[in-house]
């Protein structure tokens, strides 16, 4: 059997299985009209050929109303007996395909029994009807009663059979999933494990180079044949740390990942050019440093870039502000960025989102935002702290470790501060622009 469950287009396939379904119910009709009472046959008269047609012309419906189709078909299995011909499991065939076929799609199986049982027994209730009953008459009763439960239970049991099936498929996949994603998460176990082993390795080899450098600048003077052997011994060891990195890289790396080309990382010196971005999508940013700028190391420079990032992204996108302030204090062993907004507009829209403030409410959770940039001030030895203003608003002030700055340089680099310091946008490290005028708002 065919069951689509729906009114869609049918295959073509189905449409001829359908066609010689429906052409065997019409013979098999025909077939149990001209039957008579004493077992012999006669030409098939006109109510035989009604009974026929009417019950084999809803068989093509009843796979979008079966309980339709299994009530038509019943009630024109009673029929047969007032019409004057013996019922027979023959002429009610199509009641038994139909009872099939309820069984196979009801929504619950006490409903399909139900409903087969009342057909069984309208269709006996018609005999029982007809007057005096015979033995035949009452065989035929149990035979016609049988058939019509027989289709109910078999389609029962086909719909278990696929349910069952149905199910197995979706535990296969289920179990394919999870297969995957276990393998995917034994990948990720084995590359962190690598990474680990990464870095000891280049940190051993590293700590080696530098003790065979120090050793070479000892004796320069004094040992020049030892010092040609330390300087050696020193690209023999960082020859075998480039290969052994370059070999636990290339394990990092997935086997379809693209060679795409490297770029620098973002630092401080892109800062005007993300604050433009800000500004172009309407907040208004103002910058306000204090002290004397100078390089960081590039762990720490890309954590102030993204601490910035992040903070005023979170002002865009919760504080209901369109202003916010960057201030960067600058001392000699630490770097101090914070973002402030006044949240004007959360404050008078309580309706409005809530940003980043939200997150020290006691009854929101912390957004992951801010867990980041926690993370990322941690790694690099400093430490970030958020909450309300107390006059409204959100603050966001993270304090970054720098490493001392040596004697001998640090006059030169106060030299390059003040005459090569200016941001990209002219921006010295005071906030004020190259022709002396303040660009910050107070």
């Amino acid at each position: 059997m065919t069951n689509t469950g729906s009114g869609g287009p049918r295959p073509r396939g189905a449409w001829w299985r359908e066609a010689a379904l429906t052409a065997t119910a019409f013979a098999f009709c025909l077939l149990g009209g001209v039957m008579q009472v004493d077992d012999t046959l006669s030409a098939p008269r006109a109510a035989a050929y009604i009974i026929a047609v009417v019950s084999c012309a809803v068989l093509p419906v009843r796979h979008r109303t079966p309980l339709a189709a299994l009530a038509a078909t019943t009630a024109v299995g009673v029929l047969v007996t007032p019409l004057g011909l013996l019922l027979t499991p023959l002429i009610v065939a199509p009641a038994v395909i139909t009872a099939y076929s309820y069984s196979l799609t009801a929504r619950t199986e006490r409903r399909a029994a139900s409903a087969v049982l009342l057909a069984s027994v309208a269709l006996v209730a018609s005999i029982s009807l007809s007057g005096d009953l015979s033995w035949k008459d009452a065989s035929r009763m149990g035979v016609v009663a049988v058939f019509p439960l027989v289709a109910g239970v078999l389609g029962h049991s086909v719909r278990n059979r696929r349910a069952y099936l149905g199910a197995v498929e979706e535990r296969a996949r289920r179990a394919e999933e999870s297969r995957d994603s276990e393998a995917r998460r034994r990948v990720a176990e084995e590359r962190v494990r690598i990474a680990r082993e990464l870095h000891d390795l280049v940190a051993h080899q590293i700590t080696l180079a530098n003790a065979q450098a120090t050793v070479a600048a000892h004796l320069f003077d004094t040992r020049p044949e030892q010092t040609r052997k330390s300087l050696k011994e020193l690209v023999e060891t960082t020859a075998d740390a480039l290969d052994d990195l370059r070999a636990t890289v290339g394990l990092l790396r997935q086997s379809g990942d693209a060679a795409t080309p490297a770029e620098p990382a973002p630092g401080l010196s892109r800062l005007p050019t993300l604050l433009e971005s800000f500004r172009r999508a309407g907040l208004e940013v103002s910058v306000h440093q204090e002290g004397t700028a100078r390089p960081l190391p590039p762990g720490v420079d890309l954590t102030a870039y993204r601490i910035v990032q992040e903070a005023l992204t979170n002002v865009t996108k919760h504080a209901g502000t369109g202003s916010a302030r960057v201030r960067l204090v600058w001392n000699r062993d630490r770097v101090t960025i914070t973002v402030a907004d006044d949240g004007r507009d959360a404050r008078t829209a309580p309706t409005a989102a809530t940003g980043p403030s939200a997150s020290t409410l006691p009854d929101r959770p912390p957004g992951h935002g801010l867990i980041g940039m926690r993370e990322r001030a941690a790694a690099v030895g400093g430490h970030l702290s958020a909450g309300r203003r107390p006059e409204g608003g959100f603050l966001v002030s993270a304090l970054l470790r720098l490493p001392p700055v040596k004697d001998t340089t640090r006059s030169t680099d106060e030299a390059t501060t003040n005459g090569e310091g200016r941001m990209a946008d002219g921006t010295t490290g005071d906030g004020r622009t190259s022709d002396g005028e303040a660009r910050d708002t107070p």
